[in-house]
């Protein structure tokens, strides 16, 4: 329960304070051009890698991403960078 309410003390922060979101609250950033790449930051490390599945590990759940030919062009400590031909992006708490 304290949880939860941590959470909420840090959203009521955040529109407060007119921060975007993911700077406070640990909330991934996802940014996805065309069906081509998606940049995941503010990322916990990869979960799963295959040619038709990417599951990201971040603060607040997971983003699965699946499509063909999915690639990783970047991993850095803050982005993953996911190329390949993209047919879905999921957000699994």
């Amino acid at each position: 329960m304290a949880w939860n309410r941590w959470q909420s003390i840090k959203k009521h922060m955040v529109e407060w304070m007119e921060l975007p979101g993911d700077v406070l609250m640990d909330l991934p950033r996802i940014v996805a051009v065309g069906n081509l790449q998606v940049s995941v930051e503010n990322h916990r490390g990869i979960v799963e890698y295959t040619g038709d599945r990417v599951r990201i590990s971040t603060g607040s759940g997971q983003v699965i991403i699946t499509g063909s030919d999915l690639l990783l062009r970047n991993i850095l400590p803050d982005e993953i960078c996911v190329e390949g031909n993209v047919r879905s992006i999921e957000y699994q708490l």
